[in-house]
């Protein structure tokens, strides 16, 4: 198995006004990153998993958790946020089953 993607972990802050530096604190900071392996999950599994057919479902597997707290992820330098759906800790990796954000919280 190749862990030949990098995974990018965000958290997401509300932004507030600093009085002292006239800028704007908080927002998406980068807590963690890691190298993984990305597979797409197929509709019969999408399937079986969730009811429905369900867009933009990716397996993650990673060798070690990620310990922070994390809101969000993106793969290599792709735009798409993907959100945890579940996750598993078997013997030998971490697996991570994520699905596109789409905008609900």
């Amino acid at each position: 198995m190749r862990f030949d993607h990098e995974i990018n972990f965000y958290t997401e802050e509300s932004k507030r006004y600093n009085p002292l530096t006239s800028q704007s604190d908080g927002g998406t900071k980068l807590v963690a990153s890691a190298m993984g392996n990305v597979t797409d999950v197929g509709a019969d599994r999408t399937v079986k998993l969730f009811g429905s057919i369900v867009q933009g479902v990716k397996v993650i597997r990673l060798v070690e958790p990620v310990n922070q707290v994390w809101a969000y992820l993106m793969i290599d330098d792709s735009p798409t946020k993907y959100r945890m759906r579940t996750t598993t800790v078997p013997l030998k990796n971490v697996t991570i089953l994520v699905g596109e954000d789409i905008g609900k919280a």
